[in-house]
Parts: C-alpha cells; structure tokens; sequence
C-alpha cells in the first residue's frame, strides 16, 4: 500500500517528521540491545542515537549508490535507480505503482500491456538498461495506463503476477480494508469527554492487535500524582 498527498496539487513541505520516528526505532533496538548485555554481564551503557546517522542509516539504497559509482544518486522521484518499470505511473482516473523488478516481471508487464515488441527493444533487455532508459519506457507505458483506471490496471496486474499498489490518498488508506482487518484504527478519548478515532500500533503480539490502554491527559491532570509517587521525600 502507497500512500500519497493530492497527485495534482504543488510539492508542499511533509509534515512528517520520519527521521523522528526512525530514530526513534533506532534508539528502541539500541536500548533492547543494551538490555541484554546488562543481563548478560551487569554491565550498563552510554547510548548515542543521532538524528543525522539515523537518516543515513534508513537512505541504504542512496548510500550504497554512491559507495559504488562515487556519485551522488539523482532525484528520480518515485522511480528505482537500478529497476524499471518501478514506480508510479498515471492511469485515467488517478496513479498507481508496480514493482517489476525482473525479466520475469518485465515479460508480464508487456503482455498486460500488449506491447510485445517492448520485450525486443535493445533499451529494455536486463533491468539495468530499463533502469537508465526509464524515462523512455514511462513515456511508452504512460499513453497505455490513460485508457483505463487505477482499479483495472490493478486487477490486470495481480492477475499477471506483477506486484502493484493503488496511490491511496489518507482516507482511502485509513478505510483500507487491511486496516480494519489488523485493527490499526482504535476509538479515543478526549480529555473533556470528546470522542474521536486515531492510528494505534501497525503490528501484532502473538496474533492481537495492541489496544489503547489510557486517553491523553489534560494538561496538568496527572502533575500531583507524579509528584507524589517520584518526587516525594522519605521520611524516617
């Protein structure tokens, strides 16, 4: 599943912080790790989790680019550096993404597509040629996908074995029936008594979907609490 903004409207900023939450991740098997060797030996440790490495860290497939030829990888949007067709391409009614990361699945997608000589051009032969003639072959691809939709390209595609997502916007993601099957959306509560819905955790412990044990706090709800249980002074 992709999940994009409006496909028509200007790149804006993204207002998600994912070097925060990678290195978060990061910092969390870090203490795991760190948890076992205390286990283990007694011993305690200093643990540094920079946002900067951790950003590299997550850009493998930049990094390894570069390690390999010495140059910066270039912009290329959704598309693969080293695969095609890899990417998002748009249909009549909106875009999706196929993943035909071998010869296997570039035969496939030809025969979807009826195209068959693409299978002989000289340009396309292995995956790396596709790679750096892609913009040639989506120039090919593109006029097929406008003649029908997102949906039938899809079923088109999963039928023939080629791997393929639909470019959800958030509702379509969020109502995805994959969400509510591993029951990521959870009822909340709001401080005050408000009702509203939010994401819980994506993954599941021993088959069960985590619940949300305890709302969000008003501010300040929980200060003497707290004070009272780590702050407070022995007396003899």
């Amino acid at each position: 599943m992709s999940v994009t903004g409006e496909p028509d409207q200007p790149p804006v900023k993204c207002g998600v912080p994912i070097v925060d939450f990678a290195s978060g991740l990061y910092a969390a098997y870090t203490v795991a790790t760190a948890l076992r060797e205390v286990q283990m030996s007694g011993r305690g440790a200093h643990l540094d989790i920079p946002m900067f490495g951790c950003t590299l860290g997550i850009a493998a497939l930049q990094t390894s680019e570069y390690f390999g030829n010495e140059k910066s990888p270039r912009r290329m949007g959704s598309a693969h550096p080293r695969n095609a067709p890899y990417q998002a391409y748009r249909a009549a009614d909106g875009f999706f993404a196929i993943a035909a990361g071998n010869n296997k699945l570039w035969l496939a997608v030809c025969d979807v597509v009826a195209l068959p000589h693409l299978a002989d051009d000289p340009r396309f032969e292995s995956p790396a040629s596709r790679a750096a003639n892609q913009t040639a072959l989506k120039e090919l691809l593109e006029p097929v996908f406008a003649t029908a939709t997102t949906q039938e390209w899809e079923e088109k595609f999963r039928q023939a074995g080629v791997p393929v997502s639909p470019i959800n916007d958030y509702e379509a993601a969020l109502k995805d029936p994959q969400t509510e099957y591993m029951g990521m959306v959870q009822d909340l509560e709001l401080p005050g008594g408000a009702k509203t819905r939010t994401f819980g955790v994506p993954y599941r412990i021993n088959g069960g979907a985590l619940p949300i044990r305890m709302r969000p706090p008003a501010l300040g709800e929980h200060t003497e609490e707290l004070r009272a249980r780590y702050f407070s002074v022995p007396h003899d």
